[in-house]
């Protein structure tokens, strides 16, 4: 049993100082009385019935006042309880707008757009989970805090764009964002998505060091490199830069975000296409739903009228008592 408003159980106070007066009051003579000499002659004889039960009002009336409080605090009982399951998860998309996003090999468009496609279908799969956002090129924002909101977050998707922040690739900078949106979340049912086609060339911590602390928290991540087969001809203007192909990840680009993936136990993926994309992503969503169990109850029955009725007919039949049979004067 528990009780919907507990601190109406102070008021339990006031019923307990009436009897202790009532009490207390029987056992004190009065300051003033008037004898009669006469009465002595009864000394011995058997009480009546009103005597013996003379007490009764002051019994009563505590009674039925306690008995109304606890009706006040709603007494009730545990209804139905039924094992819900449940698939749920926490997931942080991260998701890539450096410039390099705008190399347009990932036809129709280019990397970013095929990206916001093949994510935001992703998202409208997952009706149960609690999803956010975070993009980054040289910095990080967090787009969409973890929320219930698919229909919220497909819009949020929607309204991304290049040049929203200022160039570079701060990956370790983003998970760190993201980290912080789950790390007061079970970490068994929480992930990171990173989606990216460059290397970390700016901010703090490095990607690596993001790695071990969603390590520590118990938080996977899931790495998705962005890159073409063969870039040798294209004539993208993104291709080169600082004497390096841009759209295309290197090997060492390749091996980081592997070992970010294997340190947090998640998984490495590599996307030359948007079919190819679809399908990771495909595969990412079967393994993050894991079947949660959780107790849940349903209502809670109401015993107030249990206390309620034989309150009030205390208190009745106490102030029917003290106007009739066990009337008194004074």
């Amino acid at each position: 049993m528990r009780f919907a408003d507990p601190w109406f159980l102070l008021l339990l106070a006031v019923p307990f100082w009436l009897a202790l007066r009532a009490w207390l009051t029987r056992r004190s003579p009065p300051s003033v009385r008037l004898g009669y000499p006469v009465l002595r002659l009864l000394e011995g004889a058997p009480a009546s019935a009103r005597l013996r039960w003379r007490a009764l009002p002051a019994v009563l009336g505590p009674t039925g006042l306690a008995l109304l409080t606890v009706a006040l605090a709603r007494p009730q009982s545990v209804g139905e309880v039924e094992e819900v399951h449940t698939q749920s998860r926490n997931i942080m998309i991260v998701l890539d707008i450096s410039s390099s996003m705008k190399s347009s090999d990932f036809l129709p468009g280019n990397r970013l757009e095929a990206a916001k496609r093949v994510v935001a279908e992703f998202v409208q799969r997952r009706d149960d989970d609690l999803l956010g956002l975070v993009v980054f090129s040289g910095r990080a924002f967090l787009q969409a805090p973890l929320g219930p909101d698919t229909r919220l977050l497909g819009e949020l998707i929607d309204q991304v764009e290049l040049g929203e922040l200022p160039d570079g690739t701060a990956i370790g900078t983003a998970i760190s964002l993201a980290l912080g949106q789950l790390k007061d979340l079970p970490p068994k049912a929480s992930t990171v998505i990173l989606l990216t086609d460059g290397a970390n060339n700016t901010g703090e911590p490095t990607p690596l060091a993001a790695a071990e602390a969603a390590r520590a928290l118990g938080i996977r991540i899931y790495t998705v490199g962005l890159s073409t087969i063969d870039t040798t001809l294209s004539t993208d203007p993104y291709v080169w830069r600082e004497g390096r192909t841009a759209d295309r990840l290197l090997p060492s680009d390749e091996a980081v975000l592997r070992r970010m993936a294997t340190r947090s136990g998640g998984e490495y993926f590599r996307a030359t296409d948007p079919a190819l994309l679809q399908e990771i992503m495909d595969r990412i969503d079967p393994l993050e739903r894991t079947d949660v169990r959780i107790a849940e109850v349903h209502d809670y029955r109401e015993l107030f009228p249990l206390f309620l009725a034989p309150g009030l007919l205390l208190l009745v039949l106490q102030s029917a008592l003290t106007a009739s049979w066990l009337r008194s004067l004074p």
